[in-house]
């Protein structure tokens, strides 16, 4: 080759690199949905306007209490999602708390702006974020739908139906993502369920920050013990939410965790074989919401009456929901996940059931704490802890975030993840963490080049 055809070569193909340099410049980077986790939304009445969650007492007019019936679909009130909760004032003199104010501030830096589903302009698509509020206490799968059903409207609207997003999905947000990807706006398959992954086409990279995949034994103690914190907060001083708010969230049971990942022992520590999903199960081990003492007085007549087909219908969803996930079918998947989490942290991933014999009931222990056996033996804390208790971040173990104990026939993870990373920090903390999110801008990073 002489010397002019190789510098006639060598210019075109610098001047085809310039070019393709020139159109992903003008393409930017895949713009990003973020989809906070369970409380991280806030709920307004849909008429008025009021906020109903969150805030520090209480509304006189609403309750953040769904409806009760065995059916799901239907147990509907006047709230819904407006925002993500970016940010909590509790009073003057204290500090914000923030929830996902800091990562969208990341997300700001780091070259993003924020959109709006139902008014940005096709020129403003690339290099955004859009925030997915929705009403956390529902039907995961609902919420699943609800956001495809705007992406496709997003995608019609920008005339552009082959954008794709990339997903920031902190904890059953992820659960949500997952769901979105594998069935599109479809309900549960009946009988053995078969993702078609129609919902990939919407998607690149699904980034799952602390995902409880194979669900959190702290499901299981709010639902018999309530909790007093917002997105993992805790906030002592203000509005909680009981065990019969919480009875009534379909999203909760689906957080459960699954056969295969979760443990229970009984006095004398050793294991004992039980069916969380089953009523019966409920009703065994005084778990059952009509055992508790405030039943008549919590719950109104009507309610009372649908307690028990409303519990085995919500347990049965939640177990369809998760075959749902756990389902293989497809070898060629066309979306990436990423799993970010934390392993240092003590976290509950298991119970311990004993009888308490002068209340002719069963104690359900979640906490590391020491106790006397029937035999009189004295059962140490740190020996609960080690049977109990595994690496995570507090809330969801590093084992429900990797799927390390469901596998399909033995050969393959339910979850095909591309990278995963681990750094120590806290459930509620993982979107504010500054090594966290520098991991995250570097997987995005990393799409963009590809």
């Amino acid at each position: 080759m002489s010397f002019r055809r190789l510098a006639r070569l060598l210019l075109l193909l610098l001047t085809l690199t310039s070019a393709a340099e020139a159109q992903e410049n003008r393409q930017g980077r895949r713009p990003i949905i973020i989809i906070p986790g369970l409380t991280g939304s806030e709920l307004v009445n849909g008429e008025t306007g009021e906020l109903v969650w969150f805030r520090v007492s209480r509304s006189k007019n609403d309750d953040v209490r769904l409806p009760i019936s065995p059916n799901l679909n239907r147990n509907r009130d006047s709230l819904v999602a407006r925002d993500i909760i970016r940010g909590i004032k509790i009073a003057s003199f204290l500090p914000e708390v923030e929830i996902y104010e800091r990562l969208l501030a990341a997300l700001k830096a780091n070259g993003y702006h924020e959109a709006r589903w139902d008014t940005t302009a096709a020129s403003d698509a690339t290099n955004s974020y859009f925030v997915y509020p929705y009403d956390w206490r529902r039907d995961n799968v609902e919420s699943a739908r609800e956001l495809v059903r705007k992406i496709e409207t997003l995608k019609n609207r920008l005339k552009n139906r082959d954008l794709k997003f990339n997903v920031i999905s902190h904890s059953m947000g992820g659960l949500i993502a997952r769901y979105a990807a594998m069935y599109g706006d479809a309900d549960i398959p009946a009988g053995r369920p078969k993702p078609n992954w129609k919902g990939g086409r919407h998607f690149d990279r699904i980034f799952l920050l602390g995902t409880p995949n194979e669900g959190s034994v702290s499901a299981l103690d709010a639902l018999l013990n309530g909790v007093d914190y917002i997105a993992g907060v805790n906030l002592p001083w203000v509005q909680n939410l009981s065990r019969f708010d919480l009875f009534s969230f379909p999203s909760l049971y689906q957080l459960l965790p699954q056969k295969g990942a979760f443990r229970a022992y009984d006095e004398n520590l050793e294991p004992i074989l039980l069916d969380i999903y089953e009523p019966e199960t409920w009703e065994e081990y005084n778990w059952a919401i009509w055992q508790d003492k405030g039943f008549s007085k919590k719950l109104k007549p009507p309610e009372q009456r649908a307690a028990r087909a409303y519990l085995r219908a919500a347990l049965l969803r939640a177990r369809r929901f998760q075959e749902a996930l756990n389902a293989n079918g497809s070898e060629n998947i066309p979306v990436t996940f990423h799993i970010i989490g934390a392993d240092c942290k003590d976290t509950p991933a298991g119970i311990i059931l004993r009888r308490d014999k002068k209340q002719d009931r069963w104690i359900t222990q979640f906490a590391p704490a020491s106790f006397t056996n029937s035999s009189g033996r004295k059962v140490t804390a740190e020996e609960v802890r080690k049977v109990i208790y595994t690496s995570g971040d507090g809330v969801v173990p590093k084992s429900s975030l990797s799927v390390e104990n469901i596998l399909i026939k033995g050969k393959a993870a339910v979850l095909p993840v591309q990278t995963q990373v681990f750094r120590c920090e806290l459930h509620s903390k993982l979107v504010t963490n500054a090594d966290v999110q520098q991991e995250l801008f570097h997987l995005l990073s990393v799409s963009a080049e590809q």
